[in-house]
């Protein structure tokens, strides 16, 4: 697939000189390229650029700047004032288990009558549930804590106030027109809440609610930040900004996951085979997510919860055992699904011509689909829809590309629609079936009217060109301290061009479906470097005679191999001059 590489605009000279003076007076050296990494993220002062490399907890804002926090703080204390029976209620999804096990796990010291709940995938779907409200009901909670969901719930909390339960809502996610009449709602992204960070994840709001009740009843802020590997988990998994409050949660995340984590967390990391690795953002994503998600796609989030909250070694790694059951169980579905979709688009040549990609098939577990519309977004690269049947009722998943809204996409066809929610580049739905056509041609219809070309290309955003002299231990040292890389601070990209194939490069893999690379730049120097999944023709192109010049986009990563560890070059795109 051809992809488009935009080369950001290098900072101002002004803002990278003042940068390179002032931290070395610090006694930090900093080349030109890394200072112009650093300008490009918005930080063009000594203070601004101390705090992005030393993120400190002391830079967390006031809890109670949130909209409606005094509120909630306020009817948790009347709740243990009057030892009531409180609910802990979140989705079955990454974001939600761990929001539940973070505010379970901290409050059960301090309420005797807690426990929690997660809905069922099929029988309740995302959110407050009508079936939830039913159970905190006939079991006397009279307090629910809802994390991860609740924003839209407003006929849902009506319900639940006839009944004389009281919500607490923790979201993140966009408000509607109306805010559900709950005791309290807190969400930065209510139009009338100023709190300055409006991208916190729903455990990052779940962990801001406790911090405020903490610091009202005095209780060390030690007790909270032990479940703080809780957050970067979630951070990670919603794919939110690692930027602002995020930024300083995910520092501190990845470092107590990776020294001290949780016995749930750490049996997950045994049981994925990097116990002894030094965690990432991309690991959390990659590594533990899935696993966390695995037990609400196949079977139910409430395992996920257990898993998280258990601080018993052997019972923890029963969860985690059947867990991994459940992923393997998920990678199966996920690679049967999507060679179907795959085969269904490949067989019908007007699918195929479309800018959108919208398949169904009743057979399809709703647990996946979700994963599947991504690999159908990465082989196709257009908004994409994938749908299967829960019920009667067609329910899918939708992804989208380079900085399209697909939530106006198909609120644009919402008539057609029995229920959706989401986000810009995500979202879920479910129809009736009669429905699927109809909403299929609306969908494209829209697409087709408000997507631009451009946004149909795979974009490679790269941050600066870089001659191969300047990649050694004391620059990828620096640059590894601007971790945690993710979102709104992504791991640097470079371009190097003018290379060649010093004649040793190979392909490598099971299917030799990938590149070992070997390539020299215009000054001689060599580097490394794996092309994952590059289709045969790159090799051929590289290593025909004469051996062609051609440019590489990259980024600079570790190997280690046989105890050795070097840098090398991990490959995003090959460039061959025409």
């Amino acid at each position: 697939m051809n992809k488009k590489v935009i080369v950001k605009e290098k900072a101002e000279e002004s803002v990278i000189r003042h940068l390179q003076e002032a931290l070395q007076k610090d006694g930090n050296l900093l080349n030109e390229t890394l200072a112009n990494l650093l300008a490009q993220r918005g930080i063009k002062t000594y203070d601004e650029a101390k705090a992005f490399f030393r993120p400190s907890l002391e830079g967390l804002h006031n809890p109670f700047l949130m909209k409606d926090m005094d509120k909630a703080v306020a009817r948790l204390e009347k709740a243990r004032l009057r030892n009531e029976k409180i609910l802990i209620y979140g989705d079955y999804d990454v974001d939600g288990t761990t929001s539940v096990a973070l505010v379970f796990s901290f409050l059960k010291k301090y309420f005797e009558q807690i426990a929690y709940y997660i809905p069922d995938r099929y029988s309740e779907g995302y959110g407050i549930s009508y079936k939830g409200i039913d159970y905190a009901d006939e079991n006397s909670y009279s307090l629910v804590i809802a994390l991860d969901c609740g924003i839209k719930a407003v006929e849902k909390i009506d319900y639940a106030n006839d009944k004389n339960i009281d919500f607490i809502i923790c979201d993140h996610h966009t408000p509607g027109e109306k805010i559900p009449n709950a005791a309290a709602v807190l969400d930065p992204k209510r139009p009338d809440c100023r709190y300055p960070d409006k991208n916190l994840s729903g455990c990052g709001v779940g962990f801001k609610f406790m911090q405020a009740f903490s610091e009202k009843n005095k209780i060390p802020e030690e007790e909270l930040y032990n479940f703080i590997d809780l957050t970067v988990v979630s951070i990670a998994s919603d794919i939110v900004p690692v930027t602002g409050e995020n930024r300083i949660l995910a520092f501190y995340g990845l470092k107590k996951l990776n020294e001290n984590p949780l016995t749930g967390l750490k049996t997950i990391k045994k049981t994925a085979g990097v116990k002894d690795k030094q965690l990432n953002i991309s690991d959390c994503v990659f590594k533990i997510g899935p696993r966390i998600n695995a037990a609400g796609r196949i079977e139910s989030g409430m395992s996920a919860v257990e898993l998280l909250i258990s601080d018993n070694s052997k019972l923890a790694h029963g969860f985690a055992k059947n867990i991994d059951i459940f992923n393997t169980e998920r990678k199966e579905l996920d690679r049967n699904i999507t060679h179907d979709a795959l085969r269904i688009i490949g067989n019908d040549i007007d699918l195929r011509n479309r800018k959108t990609t919208v398949v169904y098939d009743k057979n399809w577990h709703k647990g996946v689909v979700g994963i599947v519309a991504s690999r159908l977004t990465e082989t196709y690269y257009r908004p994409t829809i994938v749908l299967g049947e829960s019920n009667g009722i067609a329910t899918g998943s939708a992804r989208s590309v380079s900085d399209y809204n697909i939530y106006e996409a198909i609120n644009a066809c919402s008539h057609l629609l029995e229920n959706f929610g989401g986000h810009k580049f995500a979202a879920g739905l479910s129809l009736k079936t009669e429905n699927i056509d109809a909403f299929s041609e609306c969908f494209e219809e829209y697409v087709s009217k408000t997507i631009k070309p451009e946004q149909l290309i795979p974009i490679i955003n790269v941050d600066a060109e870089l001659k191969f002299s300047e990649i050694d231990d004391r620059f990828y040292r620096i640059m590894s301290q601007m971790a945690p890389f993710g979102p709104g601070n992504m791991t640097p990209v470079f371009i190097t061009k003018n290379v060649r194939d010093t004649g040793n490069s190979k392909r490598v893999g099971a299917n030799k479906d990938h590149l070992k690379l070997e390539v020299v730049d215009t000054n001689g120097v060599v580097m490394q470097g794996i092309a994952f999944s590059f289709e045969p023709e790159y090799y051929e192109k590289m290593s025909a005679e004469p051996k062609p010049y051609f440019d590489i986009c990259y980024s600079v990563s570790e190997n280690e191999f046989r105890g050795k560890i070097s840098l090398q070059l991990t490959v995003k795109d090959i460039i061959f001059r025409d």
